[in-house]
């Protein structure tokens, strides 16, 4: 793959084989962001753990200190008296059964999250097949199949983000974007770390965090020592 002249300037900052501190990486992080556009910050940890065992799934949800620096649009499933509780929450989206035509058949996605009261996940599980795969179907591991739904959505508009294991036992996450200060976005990266280290599987044996990487959206992977995170 052919990286572009920024690219291969920034990636002469980052020592491949050395294991950075927070401080260092994520100020490195700031360095080799040489996009025109405020890029996000990923952070991508392997888990030496096999998701392939329910015991051993790594799945939860945090709230970063400072929110991701995206605005989140909300899509609540509610009924009753809920349907009001989730607009005054400032959820983006409401509704029932009249929006699965148009979630399967018409394509419709303006939403990056959805929230759903128990009583209505007999309706989105018929759009289990579409919202599956895309990482959107509600669970209450992370809190969004709730009856409080005022604190599901404040939480998600505050900076909630939800982790999980894919295929290869990687978690994937934004902590922010590069024009965050230092500070918050190690508040937010370490708040992420300390949620996936308590939630280690009691079953998980030897090394759990097999390596912890963080980039920006275009710029080089920079590896964190993993031995200062706990």
């Amino acid at each position: 793959m052919k990286r572009g002249k920024k690219y291969t300037e920034a990636a002469k900052l980052v020592d491949r084989m050395t294991q950075y501190d927070v401080a260092e990486a994520i100020d490195l992080v700031k360095k080799t962001a040489v996009a025109k556009f405020d890029e996000t910050v990923e952070t991508h940890i392997r888990l030496g753990v096999d998701g392939r065992h329910a015991e051993q799934q790594v799945r939860g949800a945090v709230v970063l200190p400072h929110g991701t620096g995206k605005t989140v649009r909300v899509l609540v499933f509610a009924k009753g008296d809920k349907v009001a509780e989730a607009e005054a929450a400032g959820a983006d989206y409401v509704g029932g059964e009249e929006l699965i035509p148009k979630i399967q058949n018409e394509g419709w996605f303006e939403f990056d999250v959805v929230v759903a009261t128990p009583d209505m996940m007999g309706v989105v599980g018929r759009l289990g097949r579409v919202l599956g795969p895309k990482g959107l179907m509600p669970n209450p591991k992370a809190g969004t199949v709730t009856m409080d739904v005022t604190k599901a959505v404040n939480d998600i508009k505050a900076g909630k983000i939800e982790y999980r294991l894919d295929r290869a036992n990687i978690i994937h996450c934004p902590v922010g974007k590069v024009s965050f200060t230092e500070e918050q976005l190690t508040e937010n990266f370490m708040t992420l770390m300390d949620a996936i280290i308590k939630a280690k599987p009691a079953s998980a044996k030897g090394t759990y965090l097999k390596s912890v990487t963080l980039t920006s959206t275009m710029g080089p992977g920079i590896k964190v020592n993993t031995l200062k995170l706990g």
